[in-house]
């Protein structure tokens, strides 16, 4: 496979190189850039030298409809005028962005204060969930890849709310994530000596992933339903937790919850169902392509309290990315991903 990268000076982008570069399907990879034409990459980045020599190309569109497949890994707002041109030429369009992720105009608009994109490129493009959307993903000529909040509290409560495990009327979820969710462009919340031994929370009770999630809810589970959702900046540089709070349904017991995740994960090779709650960390999933979900159920309340664990540059961007193309080249989910997590 011939396979383009718009973007890759990002940390999404750098992930998406890593994994290609040992991707047994792609014999050609290249680089594109708005604003650094000619700049060698290994220059930029020395952890690619002898490895990725190559100078970033400018954006050329008869160029680009030649390739087989093309991610953007761009900040929000900038695909929305990138793919359309390259919509129905010839490569399969992935975009890591949330651009084409709301098919509501309004709620885009409304929680990312960008320009929506075309509707009818919206409306045909797929949303990338792999495990909960792959026949759709398998004929989609663009795929608008989850966030990566959104992957972890997704895959961690789905299968509960539509097995009707838990009551989703009343979800309350908190999400932690590692620095370099927030990109490689510094700022004073992201400044070591502001950052460092200090948890924080942001974007209280408006963070563009809220609609994304509450979508996906509707979408896959078949229930309309508004969560509570806020999110704090952990000092570390990878990784989410998402920690969720549930009612139960009458009669649900601690068995039937981890029975329902496993029966919804079972032949899923990226999502591992968890027990053991000594087990569950960013450290388990760390530089891989995992998914670590565990619920518990607090019987004197009611309430179950559901994790979900992710890299949140991998599952949760460039490795579900690269799921998401092999699922759409009919190549095996796991081609190129199969990456024991660092640990330590």
């Amino acid at each position: 496979m011939k396979v383009g990268i718009i973007g890759a000076t990002g940390y999404g982008g750098l992930e998406l190189i890593r994994f290609l570069y040992n991707h047994k399907e792609v014999e050609r990879l290249e680089l594109f850039t708005s604003s650094e034409e000619g700049t060698l990459f290994s220059s930029k980045f020395p952890h690619l030298a002898n490895m990725y020599e190559q100078p970033l190309q400018k954006i050329d569109y008869d160029v680009l409809s030649q390739f087989d497949v093309v991610f953007a890994s761009t900040p929000s707002g900038v695909s929305t005028d990138l793919f359309p041109p390259l919509v129905n030429r010839g490569p399969k369009l992935i975009d890591l962005s949330g651009d084409f992720r709301l098919k509501n105009p309004d709620s885009y608009e409304t929680w990312y204060k960008k320009t929506p994109p075309p509707p009818e490129i919206v409306e045909a493009s797929v949303y990338g969930l792999t495990e909960w959307n792959e026949r759709a993903i398998k004929e989609a000529a663009l795929i608008a890849n989850p966030g990566c909040y959104p992957t972890a509290v997704l895959l961690s409560l789905l299968p509960l709310i539509k097995e009707k495990c838990i009551d989703p009327s009343f979800l309350i979820i908190d999400a932690k994530s590692g620095i370099s969710g927030a990109g490689n462009k510094p700022s004073q919340t992201t400044h070591y000596s502001e950052a460092n031994e200090s948890l924080s929370i942001y974007k209280i009770n408006e963070h563009q992933h809220i609609p994304e999630i509450e979508q996906a809810i509707s979408m896959f589970a078949g229930v309309e339903t508004k969560i509570s959702f806020n999110t704090h900046l952990v000092p570390m540089t990878r990784g989410i937790l998402s920690t969720s709070y549930a009612q139960v349904m009458p009669g649900i017991t601690q068995k039937q919850l981890t029975d329902c995740l496993q029966a919804a994960y079972e032949h899923q090779p990226f999502v591992r169902v968890v027990e053991d709650a000594t087990s569950v960390g960013t450290n388990r999933v760390k530089g891989s392509n995992y998914c670590d979900v565990f619920a518990k159920l607090d019987e004197r309340t009611g309430r179950a309290t559901i994790i979900g664990v992710i890299d949140n540059l991998v599952k949760g961007a460039a490795g579900q990315a690269i799921q998401n193309m092999n699922v759409q080249m009919n190549l095996p989910q796991t081609l190129g991903l199969q990456v024991v997590p660092l640990f330590i």
